[in-house]
């Protein structure tokens, strides 16, 4: 069961403006990634199901993010199909994340009340979305269809729209001020702010210090 309500995922989302996006999979890894997150300013996480057994290092973030980061909300990602993203709603997943949009997915996403982010590359898509009630879509690849200027134009014609962009994120001033400037709600970030070297030599401080200077960048964009 989600811990969180839709109102409250979107909510954190949308203030913050930034969810990590992460796979390992080591529980302890994950939990230690999750950890450093929170304690740089992140409120949601997405960990993706992108390996064998993920749904068992999943369960273990999930218990470790109540306890010890109580204001996390965890979600998951790279959910293509309805029966996967039930096994994740039973195990906790506050938040779905696709890199596709399949509207039976969003069927069962709305009967649990839980958001919805599908992957969605062309303006139709997104309105396909938007009518099954899907809140935050997915804009992927973000760098192959257009950029922060898709982004902006999509805004233009349906300024309603909110849009998470994953895809050629980069933890710099100059990379999420674009995205930002586009109007995104807010942006996934994956390996940019999880150097493979920095997770291999456990140096959780890095990836701490790389949330809060991305959630500071977005923050002085927004003004």
């Amino acid at each position: 069961m989600a811990k969180f309500n839709k109102m409250q995922v979107l909510a954190a989302m949308s203030k913050t403006g930034m969810v990590p996006v992460f796979y390992h999979n080591d529980p302890e890894v994950a939990k230690n990634v999750v950890k450093a997150c929170y304690d740089g300013g992140v409120r949601a996480f997405e960990f993706t199901n992108r390996g064998d057994f993920a749904q068992e290092v999943f369960t273990e973030v999930v218990k470790y993010a109540a306890t010890e980061c109580p204001e996390m909300i965890v979600g998951i990602g790279s959910i293509v199909d309805p029966g996967t993203a039930s096994l994740y709603l039973q195990l906790g997943a506050n938040f779905i994340v696709g890199p596709l949009f399949n509207p039976e997915v969003a069927k069962i996403c709305n009967r649990r009340l839980v958001p919805y982010s599908p992957g969605c590359g062309s303006v139709s898509e997104i309105g396909f979305a938007q009518e099954a009630g899907c809140d935050l879509c997915k804009v992927f690849p973000a760098g192959n269809v257009g950029g922060p200027s898709f982004v902006n134009n999509v805004k233009g014609p349906m300024p309603w729209s909110m849009l998470m962009v994953t895809g050629a994120v980069e933890p710099t001033e100059e990379n999420l001020t674009a995205w930002v400037k586009a109007g995104v709600t807010c942006v996934g970030m994956g390996s940019n702010l999880f150097p493979k070297n920095v997770i291999a030599a456990k140096e959780w401080g890095k990836i701490t210090e790389l949330c809060e200077k991305s959630l500071g960048y977005i923050t002085k964009a927004r003004q």
